[in-house]
C-alpha cells in the first residue's frame, strides 16, 4: 500500500429490516452479519473491513433505529445513534417510498446534526417502477442534505457497484487501521452463536424472534478428529411456551434450526460441524442489563 491510501469508518443506518446487513455482506463479498426477514435482526455494532488498491473501509452495521420497548431495544438505539458521531461518512438505508414516517424523520434530524457527509442509498429498486424511484428520491432530498445518492438493490447486486467508490471520495488519507487479509472484528464465537440465532429467527414465529438470544456454552476442536468441530449451544427465549414451539413436536423445530445451522457453521469454519442445541427460559431477560452482557453484547455501549 502506498502513502496515498486512504483510511475510515462508514457507518451503514436505516430502520430495521431495510437491507443493511445484506449490503454490507454484499461489499465485503461474504457474509458476516445475519439477514432476516424480521426486524431487528441486528444487535451489536458489527465492524467489517473492505480492502483494496486505494485503501481500506471499516463498515459499521448498526442495529435499526427504532423506538425502545425495553433495555435491550434501548441498548440496540443507543450503539446505533452513537456510532454517527464516530465515522468518516454516513450510508443511510431507506426503501423507494414517497412516505417519510416518524422513524425516518428521526433519523433525519439525527444526521442533520452529525456534520458528516451523508450518501443516501435507496435500497430494494428492483421492487419498483422507475418513475417511483425518482419519486423516492425527491422527497427523501427535502428531509436531509446528502453528498450523494444512490439507488441500488442490495439483494441482487444491482447498481451496487458505485458505492465503494462514491465512500472512498470521503475518507481520509492515511494508514490502514487493519491488516489487508481482515474482513470482521467480530469473535468467532460470537459469529457463530449469530447463525444460530438467524436460523432460528427464519424458522420461528413471528412473536418469538425478538426474544431470543443464543449462547455458545463450548467451541473445541474434537483432538485426533481430523477437522471435526464440537459446539455446544443455548437458545435463550423469554417464556415456557417458547421453549415448546422453539422445540417442537417430537423435537423437530430444534432440528431444522440444528441442520440449517451446521451447514453454513461448516461451510463457514471449513470443518465437519457436530453441534448439540438446548433451550432454557430466562423470563424477561431483554429488560435485564446482566442478562444483556452476559449474552455477547458490548458492555461499554450499556
Amino acid at each position: 500500500m502506498s502513502e496515498q491510501t486512504k483510511s475510515g469508518f462508514a457507518a451503514i443506518i436505516g430502520r430495521p429490516n431495510v437491507g443493511k446487513s445484506t449490503l454490507m455482506n454484499y461489499l465485503i463479498g461474504q457474509k458476516i452479519a445475519i439477514t432476516s426477514n424480521k426486524p431487528q435482526t441486528t444487535r451489536n455494532r458489527i465492524q467489517t473491513v473492505y480492502t483494496d488498491e486505494r485503501g481500506q473501509i471499516v463498515f459499521l452495521d448498526t442495529p435499526g433505529i427504532h423506538k425502545a420497548k425495553n433495555k435491550l431495544g434501548e441498548y440496540m438505539v443507543a450503539v446505533a445513534e452513537r456510532t454517527l458521531k464516530d465515522v468518516d461518512v454516513i450510508l443511510w438505508l431507506v426503501e423507494p417510498t414517497t412516505f417519510i414516517g416518524a422513524g425516518e424523520k428521526h433519523i433525519a434530524e439525527e444526521l442533520n446534526r452529525t456534520g458528516v457527509p451523508v450518501i443516501l442509498i435507496i435500497n430494494k429498486v428492483d421492487t419498483v417502477k422507475r418513475e417511483e424511484i425518482a419519486e423516492a428520491i425527491e422527497t427523501y432530498k427535502n428531509v436531509c442534505e446528502f453528498a450523494e445518492v444512490i439507488p441500488c438493490s442490495a439483494l441482487r447486486g444491482q447498481n451496487t457497484q458505485d458505492i465503494i467508490p462514491s465512500i472512498f471520495k470521503y475518507l481520509p488519507f492515511g494508514p490502514m487501521f487493519y491488516d489487508a487479509d481482515t474482513v470482521t472484528d467480530q469473535p468467532e464465537r460470537q459469529i457463530v452463536a449469530e447463525i444460530i440465532r438467524e436460523k432460528a429467527l427464519h424458522a420461528l414465529d413471528q412473536e418469538i424472534p425478538h426474544g431470543i438470544a443464543v449462547a455458545v456454552d463450548s467451541m473445541k476442536e474434537r483432538p485426533g478428529s481430523g477437522h471435526l468441530m464440537d459446539i455446544d449451544a443455548t437458545i435463550i427465549c423469554e417464556r415456557d411456551s417458547h421453549k415448546g414451539i422453539i422445540i417442537g413436536s417430537h423435537g423437530t423445530m430444534l432440528k431444522k434450526i440444528g441442520s440449517n445451522a451446521r451447514f453454513e457453521l461448516e461451510r463457514m469454519l471449513e470443518k465437519k460441524v457436530n453441534l448439540k442445541l438446548w433451550v432454557k427460559v430466562k423470563k424477561d431477560w431483554r429488560d435485564s442489563d446482566f442478562m444483556i452482557k452476559n449474552f455477547g453484547y458490548d458492555k461499554k455501549e450499556i
